[in-house]
C-alpha cells in the first residue's frame, strides 16, 4: 500500500523503514473529505487549543505529549491570534499572586516565581468553550474520530496475526508477568469486603480491651463498640457488612458514600479506615500494610493510593505524614495522590470555614513551609518524597449555582453557602500547585501534577478545565458526547483512568462504556479500580478489572498490554522507575520507545499508534502552513 506523504520537515520522524507491516493510507488532495477552507478554520481552532494547553502545562511544570509539541513548534502562535507567553515575570513583582496564592513573600521575597493570571485564564476557558460547540470544528473532529476508529479496525484486520506472533517470539514475558499501574484507587477502600471482614475480627480478638473512641468522654473499647450494635466476631459476614455498591446505588452518590460505613454504622469507618482518630489510625495503617505486603508478592501490580485533605485546619498535612511516617506505610508499588473533597460548603454550613481562601490556605500553607524549610515539618517532608499529585473528587452530578467568571468572588470573598463550581476550585488549585512547583524545583524537590476526577458526570465545563490545566484525569465518560474535546485529549495524548466496573455501579452500564472505543481511537486510556471494597470481589481488583474488560469487550492479548503500559507511562513514578520497568528508551517517541520484551507490546502496534498520531498533527499543521505560504505569495 501507498504510504501518506509527509511534510519535508517531518519526514525525517518517521519510523524507521524496517518495521513491515501492513499499512492503511488516503491519497489524493482532499485527504480528510472536507473542503480545504473548512480543513483550514478547523485547523487553526484545533492548534489554538493545543496552544493554550501547552502554555498551562509549561506554565504549572507539568508534562505535554513531545510529538505534539515538535509539530506545534513549527507553527507560530501569532498566526492564530494567540498572546506571546513570557515566561519572565516583571522585576518587583511579589512571589506570590495574594488575591489567591498563599502568601509566603515574608519569608522569601527574593524569589521570582510565575503564576497565572485569572483574567487570562477566564478569557483562554471563554475561548475553548466557543471552540467546542463551533459546528464546523464539531463536524470535523467528529469524521477524524470516526476515521480513527475504522483505521484501526482496518489495522487489526490485517495485522491481527502479526502482532500475536511478535509477543510469542518474546521469551518469559507475558501479561501475567508485565508491569501494571492502578492508576485511580483510594486508599480507605483499596482491599476487598473479605480483607476487611478478616482483618476487623481479627481485630475483635487481638484487641477487645483497647479503648478505640470516646462517647461524652467516656472511652469505649471495640469489644463494647461492637456489644453497643449487638454484634459479636461470630455475627459478622460480608453480607452484614454491606458495603459493597448494588443496583441501589446507580445515580446515587449519596447513597454510594453511605458504603463506605462499615454496618452502616460511621463509627466503625472511623476507627477502621481513617487516619486521623482515637488510636491514631493504627487499624488503617495495619490493613494499608497488608494490602502493600500483597502488591508485593504479586510484584508486577502497582498502585497510585489517594488519601484525603480536606483543607478544615491548618494541622491536617502534619497529622496525615505523622500517620505515614509512625506506621511505615511505605511501598516500592505504591505512590502517593492527595485529593482534595470540594466540601467547601458543608464546613462553611459547619462554621468551619469562613472563606474559600481559609481552605485554600490550610491546604498549602503548610507545602510552601516545608518547602522553604524542610525542619519545619520534618514528617510531612518526609511524606512527601512519595506524592506525586493532587486530585480533586466529589459527586461532579450536582448542580452547580454559579457559573466561573470574571465576576466570581476572589477566595477571600466567597463566604456564600454554596458550594464553588467545579472550574474554580480546579483553577485555584492549579494555580497554587503551579507556585509550589517553581518553588520546589528552586529547592531541588521534585515537582507535582494535578490529576482529577473529571468528565464522570455533570456540565463539559468540567472537562474543558481538565484539558487546560491536568496532566491526567480520572473517568472520562463525558468525552464521548464532546467530539471536539474527544480529539483534542488524542491529540494531546491526555491521560484517562478509567474505571467501567465503578461506572457500572454509579453512572454508566458496562456495555456503554466508551473504553473501547477510546482505545481503538488512541486515546491514553488505562484501566484502574476506584475502589476495591465497593466493586470487586477478589484478591487482585486490577487484574479482576482487565479480565472482565476482555471478556466483555473481546481485547487481543496486545490490547491489554498495551493498556497496562499505558498506566505506566500516565503514573506517578519516577522515570527512572519506569525505564527499568518499560525498557531505557521508554520515554523515546515511536517504536524506540518500546522494548517488546519488558512491555509485551508488539512494536508493530506502537508504531501504528505513533504514525497515526503523526498523520493526524501533520494534517493539521499542514494546512496551516499551506495557508501561510499562500499569504505570503500574495
Amino acid at each position: 500500500m501507498k504510504e501518506q506523504n509527509l511534510s519535508p520537515e517531518l519526514q525525517e520522524r518517521e519510523l524507521p523503514p524496517e518495521k513491515e507491516y501492513q499499512r492503511v493510507s488516503i491519497s489524493g488532495e482532499e485527504k480528510c473529505g472536507v473542503p480545504f477552507t473548512d480543513l483550514l478554520d478547523a485547523a487553526k481552532c484545533v492548534v489554538k487549543a493545543l496552544f493554550i494547553r501547552q502554555k498551562y502545562m509549561g506554565l504549572s511544570l507539568q508534562s505535554f505529549c513531545r510529538t505534539t509539541a515538535c509539530y506545534l513548534q513549527e507553527l507560530s502562535e501569532s498566526s492564530l491570534d494567540l498572546e506571546e507567553y513570557e515566561e519572565e515575570v516583571p522585576e518587583n513583582t511579589p512571589i506570590l499572586c495574594r488575591s489567591y496564592v498563599c502568601d509566603v513573600s515574608n519569608r522569601s521575597t527574593e524569589l521570582d516565581l510565575p503564576y497565572p493570571d485569572l483574567q487570562e485564564y477566564i478569557a483562554d476557558m471563554n475561548v475553548m468553550m466557543a471552540l467546542i460547540i463551533n459546528g464546523p470544528v464539531k463536524s470535523f473532529c467528529y469524521r477524524r474520530l470516526q476515521y480513527l476508529s475504522s483505521k484501526f479496525q482496518m489495522h487489526i484486520l490485517l495485522n491481527e496475526m502479526k502482532e500475536l506472533a511478535a509477543q510469542k517470539k518474546v521469551p518469559h514475558r507475558d501479561f501475567y508477568n508485565i508491569r501494571k499501574v492502578d492508576t485511580h484507587i483510594h486508599a480507605s477502600s483499596c482491599m476487598n469486603q473479605k480483607h476487611l471482614l478478616r482483618f476487623i475480627k481479627r481485630a475483635m480478638k487481638k484487641y477487645p480491651k483497647e479503648i478505640v473512641h470516646r462517647e461524652k468522654d467516656k472511652g469505649q473499647t471495640l469489644m463494647e463498640v461492637f456489644e453497643s450494635m449487638n454484634l459479636t466476631a461470630f455475627d459478622l459476614s460480608v453480607d452484614t457488612l454491606d458495603m459493597h455498591a448494588d443496583r441501589n446505588t446507580f445515580h446515587r452518590f449519596d447513597k454510594f458514600n453511605a458504603k463506605y460505613n462499615p454496618i452502616g454504622e460511621s463509627i466503625l469507618r472511623e476507627i477502621f479506615i481513617k487516619t486521623d482518630n482515637y488510636v491514631g489510625g493504627k487499624y488503617f495503617g495495619h490493613i494499608i500494610k497488608e494490602v502493600m505486603a500483597d502488591l508485593e508478592e504479586s510484584k508486577y501490580q502497582n498502585v497510585e493510593l489517594r488519601l484525603s485533605i480536606y483543607g478544615r485546619s491548618r494541622d491536617e498535612w502534619d497529622k496525615l505524614a505523622q500517620w505515614a511516617v509512625k506506621h511505615r506505610v511505605y511501598s516500592d508499588n505504591v505512590r502517593w495522590l492527595v485529593q482534595v473533597p470540594r466540601l467547601f460548603d458543608v464546613y462553611h454550613t459547619k462554621k468551619q470555614l469562613c472563606t474559600f481562601q481559609e481552605m485554600l490556605e490550610n491546604v498549602f500553607c503548610p507545602l510552601f513551609e516545608v518547602t522553604v524549610d524542610p525542619w519545619s515539618h520534618p514528617e510531612l517532608h518526609l511524606f512527601l518524597q512519595h506524592v506525586v499529585g493532587f486530585d480533586s473528587v466529589d459527586d461532579e452530578s450536582k448542580p452547580e449555582q454559579h457559573i466561573f467568571n470574571l465576576d466570581s468572588p476572589l477566595p477571600g470573598n466567597w463566604t456564600e453557602e454554596d458550594n464553588p463550581p467545579y472550574s474554580y476550585y480546579l483553577y485555584y488549585m492549579y494555580a497554587n500547585m503551579s507556585v509550589l512547583n517553581h518553588l520546589r524545583r528552586q529547592r531541588g524537590f521534585h515537582t507535582f501534577v494535578l490529576r482529577p476526577h473529571c468528565g464522570e458526570a455533570g456540565p463539559i465545563h468540567h472537562l474543558v478545565s481538565g484539558f487546560m490545566l491536568s496532566e491526567n484525569i480520572s473517568h472520562g465518560l463525558l468525552l464521548r458526547k464532546a467530539p471536539v474535546l474527544q480529539y483534542l485529549y488524542y491529540l494531546a495524548q491526555i491521560g484517562i483512568a478509567m474505571s467501567p466496573l465503578s461506572n457500572n455501579s454509579l453512572f454508566l452500564s458496562y456495555h456503554r462504556n466508551p473504553l473501547p472505543e477510546y482505545l481503538s481511537r488512541g486515546l491514553m486510556v488505562s484501566l484502574s479500580t476506584d475502589d476495591p471494597l465497593q466493586f470487586h470481589f477478589t484478591k487482585e481488583p486490577l487484574m479482576e478489572e482487565y479480565s472482565i474488560a476482555a471478556q466483555v469487550w473481546k481485547l487481543s492479548s496486545c490490547d491489554m498490554c498495551e493498556l497496562a503500559r499505558n498506566s505506566v507511562l500516565m503514573s506517578g513514578f519516577s522515570n527512572k522507575v519506569k525505564k527499568y520497568w518499560l525498557g531505557p528508551d521508554c520515554l523515546k517517541e515511536g517504536q524506540e520507545g518500546n522494548d517488546i520484551r519488558r512491555t509485551n507490546v508488539p512494536d508493530i502496534r506502537v508504531a501504528y499508534r505513533y504514525e497515526t498520531m503523526c498523520e493526524e498533527l501533520n494534517l493539521i499543521t499542514q494546512a496551516i502552513r499551506t495557508d501561510e505560504l499562500e499569504t505570503i505569495d500574495e
